[in-house]
């Protein structure tokens, strides 16, 4: 009965006064993430590829509350030995983060066949080895403490195979299944892992993920969310401690009927889907 008791009265996270490391932070969900927790968490550690953008924003929210520190940190996650210099700089210090956002993701948009093998490693290599190396580097020190929260942004791309968004989509399921697997395995830790699962935001992905003359369709407006709710929604699933996130109504009507349509007629919507490529 105590262990019943405890799954239900579960203890939320609290985000008061808490050490952030937010990675993607220059630009998008990752820079809404930072300026949301500004106002409560006492340090954020945010980190990117683009240096000037992550000053500006530090300046920003450093002005705005005195109490906040930040420190930014210009890294490539798609290059290893960057990747390697930020878990050892992690590593050396005492931060006692409370809170991961893996955020950085990248993606591309058009046929596999003609990708560029290039593009096909960054999208590996950040979206799930950068994000499960840094899981791995901050996750000890919370469990020694007993507290502290890991949200992986994953995508409702991930839900279901995308022809045209394949090699995004699949790094995504990985995403969603290694949360939700870590999510057991720290069940008795006090620790919070969820996987934000949000479908199209109008943000610079799109822009970077499209090939220039790409032909495929953009979403539809009334699936958008808007990154403020994308971010409130992240921020509240890990205080509630939910698995999983999916942003918007229409966003969470869909992920239900993907998961009923039988697989014969996902497959035959894919091959329709691929056509329009």
């Amino acid at each position: 009965m105590r262990n019943w008791l405890q799954l239900i009265n579960h203890t939320p996270v609290k985000l008061d006064r808490c050490a952030a490391l937010i990675t993607g932070a220059s630009a998008g969900i990752g820079r809404e993430f930072a300026r949301q927790l500004a106002p409560s968490a006492r340090l954020l550690v945010l980190a990117a590829r683009r240096q000037e953008r992550l000053q500006q924003l530090g300046e920003e929210l450093e002005a705005a509350y005195p109490s906040l520190q930040v420190r930014t940190l210009a890294v490539d996650l798609s290059d290893n030995v960057q990747l390697r210099g930020l878990t050892d700089w992690l590593a050396n210090q005492s931060l006692e983060l409370d809170l991961l956002v893996n955020d950085a993701g990248v993606g591309e948009v058009g046929p596999f066949a003609t990708a560029d093998p290039k593009r096909i490693e960054q999208i590996i290599l950040v979206n799930m080895h950068a994000l499960t190396l840094l899981t791995r580097a901050v996750l000890p020190g919370m469990i020694a403490r007993k507290r502290g929260a890991i949200l992986n942004v994953s995508s409702s791309a991930g839900f279901q195979p995308m022809p045209g968004f394949n090699v995004y989509a699949a790094s995504k399921a990985y995403v969603t299944s290694f949360s939700e697997a870590l999510r057991a395995e720290v069940h008795d830790s006090g620790i919070t892992i969820s996987a934000l699962c949000p479908g199209p935001v109008h943000t610079e992905f799109s822009d970077v993920a499209y090939r220039p003359g790409n032909r495929h369709p953009p979403s539809p407006e009334f699936a958008h969310v808007p990154v403020e709710e994308v971010v409130r929604a992240g921020l509240d699933g890990i205080e509630r401690d939910q698995p999983i996130v999916i942003p918007g109504t229409i966003m969470k009507i869909a992920n239900v009927l993907g998961r009923i349509t039988p697989m014969p007629i996902l497959r035959r919507a894919m091959r329709l889907a691929a056509k329009r490529l």
